[in-house]
């Protein structure tokens, strides 16, 4: 069919259909590519490799070294101990708290208290020292060292420092306190437990009835010392006994050298662990007045301006802590990996 007989508009242009596109022509331009296109390619795509790497690499180096950064400001910053802010021309009482378990690694351990004591008596603005106790005691071992290092000073320095309780002061905080000036209590405080325990479980009988068998073996008839699943032995009891005596002894030399005539060592059950409310505690010896912190400043110093020399352990020495632990674990584990030698 044709449109010869069709008759257009006038000053109408007719449209011109476009040739049809030769596909040997097509395949001509495919092939007209320049030479060694294909090498071409590989390079590119290999120098996008290096340089992906190379960004990989840079990362990873920035990612270490601010790693590195930040373990060395923790580093800084738990090594520094800031001084308290006042001057030392300042006239203040310093107090230095001791709360909680007394035990090494704790902040009640003798490494912070003794610091912290320190860096009070040898300020001098203190014009003298508090130790604030909250304590339900702990390590006789820590609060020896506490006790020894507060003598020490108090001769050195030539200046008082008194024990405020607020809630408890027992067993080894009690310890402490002994070696200072004079005991300021509230009424309701708990005061006293001068005595020394052991304490353990023992799983025999509960073994027996499960049919669990314990099956220790020792070089030495004492290593296993008084193993909770296994029998008693009278003679490792008594002479754990025989320790507990011994620092038991310990504990009462101490506290009747630091109060000296003020105890009541008379008085029945005095040193058996037994405790008293701080009212009572003052009539046995045991504590010499009422008061607290506020009221020792001013009325006993005489430098109403209290200046905490507390020392805890902040985040960042936790952080420190835990990332040297971290990396020493690592370490361990590197170096089981390596041959050895045998």
């Amino acid at each position: 069919m044709t449109d010869s007989n069709r008759t257009e508009p006038e000053g109408f242009e007719p449209f011109e259909r476009p040739a049809p596109i030769s596909t040997t022509h097509m395949a001509k331009n495919d092939s007209t590519h320049s030479p060694g296109w294909e090498r071409a390619t590989l390079e590119k795509l290999a120098f996008a490799a290096v340089r992906e790497q190379r960004a990989t690499r840079r990362w990873k180096t920035f990612v270490r070294l601010s790693w590195l950064a930040f373990f060395v400001f923790l580093v800084w910053f738990a090594m520094s101990r800031g001084a308290p802010a006042t001057a030392k021309t300042t006239a203040h009482t310093a107090v230095v708290e001791i709360k909680g378990e007394i035990a090494a690694g704790a902040d009640a351990s003798a490494e912070f208290v003794v610091a912290a004591m320190k860096a009070a008596f040898e300020d001098d603005g203190a014009k003298g020292i508090v130790l604030l106790i909250n304590s339900p005691g702990g390590s006789p071992v820590q609060a020896g060292i506490i006790n020894d290092e507060i003598r020490r000073m108090r001769a050195k320095y030539n200046k008082p420092i008194y024990a405020v309780v607020e809630e408890t002061c027992a067993s080894a905080a009690y310890y402490i306190a002994a070696a200072t000036d004079q005991i300021y209590v509230d009424k309701a405080s708990i005061v006293g437990s001068i005595g020394v325990l052991m304490d353990g479980f023992g799983f025999t009988g509960l073994m027996d009835k499960v049919g669990v068998e314990r099956r220790l073996i020792t070089a030495g008839d004492n290593k296993g010392f008084l193993d909770p699943f296994s029998p008693i032995k009278e003679g490792q009891v008594a002479h754990a006994q025989q320790m507990l005596d011994q620092i038991h002894a310990q504990f009462i030399e101490v506290v009747k050298a630091g109060r000296g005539d003020r105890l009541k060592t008379s008085a029945p059950g005095l040193f058996s662990g037994l405790f008293w409310t701080g009212q009572e505690s003052i009539g046995l010896g045991l504590a010499d007045h009422l008061g607290n912190v506020d009221l020792v400043a001013r009325d006993v110093i005489k430098a109403e301006e209290v200046i905490d020399y507390t020392r805890r352990e902040n985040v960042a020495e936790k952080l420190a802590k835990k990332f040297g632990a971290a990396l020493g674990d690592a370490t361990v584990r590197a170096m089981r990996t390596m041959p050895t030698l045998r």
